[in-house]
């Protein structure tokens, strides 16, 4: 995996400003006269999801430890709907300079664009630049306290000898959550029943109260109600623990083959210059490499990831086979 260098030292840091500024300004065909040094004014990130998510957080503590490194203010817009695409749309049409980023999650590179029956405003692979992927979702598999089951092997057999009994919560059609769903199943060998739903909130709901059975879903969503005990965490469907329950096993090592994390990155539009997007790595580098930059992150259920460029297109482009088998395998279809 290349990850996101930092730069050492401000001789450093002013030397790569000024071959950052100059690429950018050869990338767009305009004389140093023409403009200032990259970046020149406000830097806006541009979030597809309501305040309050793992998205809209994840841009937030960027923006926060951006803006001393940057010398620019970071705003964070939320344009809300269709999926996150909206503000993908509106990433894409902005001037390919370097200060309107697209805050993407992995639905919107590696599921939407192959999921029959999803409008698709944009092409993502033409629209849009990748850029760098910043951090990692943990996915984290939960039970209502009622269930029978305490481990992933007894879980299992239950479903087992119950086949199509135990349901699964999402947040509907196509999500994460129930793509994890449907790559549980088939790599465990059990029949399982789907209920999606408008909202995380009302599926934690209905788990915690034991009307529906377990969900996979996003960590950070789960991490109250496990603490205050109206959710069982069984395991953590990511690579890794969380650092904030230790001691919990991993799916995969009851199934192997099940590694699901929910990723977020940032992209801009074509054309976006590589002298951009080199400064731009550079930049995330330092972020993701600072210790509180980490902590808020660890914190809030997350994972620092911090791959490069090269790294980011290498993961979509797996994540985009890896989903698009288990789209065509289940027939899933957008609502």
């Amino acid at each position: 995996m290349h990850r996101l260098q930092a730069p050492r030292g401000p001789a450093y840091d002013a030397a790569f400003s000024r071959r950052a500024a100059l690429g950018l300004l050869g990338g767009l065909g305009l004389p140093f006269a023409a403009r200032a040094a990259f970046p020149d004014h406000d830097i806006r990130l541009l979030v597809g999801f309501s305040p309050g998510g793992a998205v809209d957080l994840v841009a937030r503590l960027v923006a926060d430890a951006l803006r001393p490194i940057l010398g620019q203010n970071v705003v964070v817009e939320n344009r809300s709907g269709a999926s996150g695409l909206i503000a993908a749309e509106a990433a894409a049409k902005s001037p390919p300079d370097g200060h309107t980023l697209y805050v993407a999650a992995m639905s919107a590179f590696a599921v939407l664009p192959q999921l029959p029956g999803q409008p698709m405003p944009l092409n993502m692979e033409r629209d849009l630049t990748p850029v760098a992927n910043v951090a990692g979702v943990l996915n984290a598999l939960v039970v209502t306290p009622r269930a029978p089951f305490r481990t992933v092997p007894e879980l299992i057999a239950f479903a087992k000898a119950n086949p199509d009994k135990l349901t699964y919560a999402s947040t509907g059609n196509g999500t994460s959550q129930h793509l994890a769903g449907e790559l549980f199943s088939r790599l465990a060998g059990v029949r399982m029943t789907h209920v999606p739903y408008r909202g995380g909130s009302n599926a934690i709901l209905d788990i915690t109260a034991g009307r529906v059975d377990m969900m996979f879903g996003n960590f950070p969503e789960f991490i109250g109600q496990i603490r205050d005990g109206g959710l069982r965490l069984l395991a953590f469907g990511s690579r890794q623990a969380s650092p904030l329950f230790p001691g919990t096993p991993l799916v995969h090592d009851a199934v192997p083959g099940f590694e699901v994390t929910s990723w977020i990155g940032l992209a801009g539009p074509a054309g976006l210059p590589d002298a951009a997007a080199a400064a731009w790595n550079a930049a995330l580098g330092r972020a993701t490499a600072s210790p509180e930059f980490q902590r808020r992150i660890t914190e809030n259920g997350l994972e620092v990831l911090g791959q490069d460029q090269a790294a980011f297109r290498a993961t979509i482009v797996a994540d985009r086979q890896r989903w698009g088998d288990v789209i065509r395998s289940a027939a899933i279809r957008a609502e």
